[in-house]
């Protein structure tokens, strides 16, 4: 068996991660966080802690920042979309985001915000940064993208971004959802407003994990209120960060597990983790991009992540995803991939893409075993 969507989640964790999930669960040591002044409480709130201060290591955090846990990344982006973004703002955003950013972006449209795209090229995907001052206006406040995509695995220049949104004092918000523990984060220049993030992709978290790094000077409307175990009496949610985002008990346990998973890429390092994805494209990529009816998506001259989208002939993704499942033994990403626009632009709006993902488990044995898979595959076309 070979698994080989590791862009939707890391199927193989670190034993460290599902040790530390275990002991939150099976200790009987920790309790709510915030929520008392007894050992257990403690202990939970410093467990939470100590996961924070690793995350704030490995995106290279200065004391500008804070960061706040929620339950992957989709929920963080919607607090940050909808607490920044109000009547009468412009954002600017590209063809290449995920619904989790598309979504919450139309429902504010509808609220009386208002939004422009960049758009892409039409064979490798790459953005036309032109388009940003083009589409600059005098009400633009934000600028909201990916550092990666999920689907054609492009990474985007983020310098030039910051470039673009420090000459016009414009706010900056990151979905980091595909580069998070797979390529380097670097918030330290203090331009990105907040970076939202996933733990369950190449943190190597449990599922239902992500959160927030986000500057601490940043006024943020509440999405969702609650208890915060301190305020009780004020009638309003607390706008204080990381208190904003936190209303409601943590996945303590979860949290470990992350915390877990980010300890090991301190460790280990995630230059070390993007050289292994260098050195499996090194084998995956020239000789798929050989076969004779394969079509590749992608901008393969620039920095990449271990997300490579193709086709064979007009087939159908979902056939030929399940030919190398029901065959193969292979999972793969049939479809849309939830990313509507970049599929309009790369015009597989019918087609669908089959995406490959890889992983710091994934082999390079793996890897001649999908090329061998595919050739047999596009032979029968």
């Amino acid at each position: 068996m070979y698994y080989f969507d590791n862009a939707a989640t890391t199927a193989q964790k670190p034993e460290a991660v599902a040790q530390a999930v275990y002991e939150g669960l099976h200790s009987g040591l920790y309790g709510n966080p915030s929520r008392g002044a007894h050992g257990y409480s403690l202990r939970a709130f410093h467990a939470v802690l100590d996961a924070k201060e690793k995350l704030k290591k490995l995106f290279h955090c200065s004391d500008a920042y804070d960061v706040a846990f929620t339950h992957n990344s989709t929920l963080a982006l919607n607090m940050v979309l909808k607490g920044l973004i109000h009547k009468g703002d412009h954002v600017l955003t590209t063809t290449w985001e995920h619904n989790a950013v598309l979504r919450p972006l139309y429902q504010l449209k509808a609220a009386g915000a208002s939004v422009d795209f960049i758009s892409s090229d039409a064979s490798t995907g790459a953005l036309h940064y032109n388009e940003f001052e083009m589409k600059l206006r005098p009400t633009t406040k934000l600028v909201v993208c990916n550092h990666a995509s999920n689907v054609t695995g492009n990474v985007i220049d983020l310098d030039r971004i910051k470039t673009f949104c420090r000459t016009h004092g414009l706010m900056l918000v990151v979905d980091v959802s595909q580069t998070a523990g797979a390529y380097p984060v670097d918030v330290s220049d203090g331009i990105i407003t907040a970076a939202c993030f996933t733990g369950h992709k190449s943190l190597y978290g449990p599922g239902g994990t992500g959160g927030i790094c986000i500057r601490k000077d940043s006024s943020i409307t509440p999405y969702i209120t609650g208890g915060d175990g301190i305020h009780s009496f004020e009638h309003k949610q607390p706008a204080v960060i990381p208190g904003v985002f936190e209303a409601g008990t943590a996945n303590v346990a979860g949290i470990m597990g992350l915390s877990a998973g980010i300890q090991l890429l301190l460790e280990h390092g995630v230059d070390a983790a993007a050289a292994h994805q260098q050195d499996l494209a090194a084998i995956f990529v020239p000789a798929v991009r050989a076969i004779p009816g394969i079509i590749c998506y992608g901008d393969y001259t620039g920095p990449r992540v271990g997300v490579y989208a193709l086709n064979i002939g007009s087939a159908e993704s979902a056939v030929v995803s399940d030919i190398l499942w029901n065959e193969f033994g292979m999972a793969t990403r049939p479809g849309f991939h939830c990313a509507p626009l970049i599929h309009q632009q790369l015009h597989t709006e019918t087609q669908g893409i089959v995406r490959f993902s890889f992983s710091q488990f994934t082999t390079a044995d793996d890897v001649a075993a999908a090329i061998e898979a595919l050739k047999s595959i596009a032979a029968r076309a």
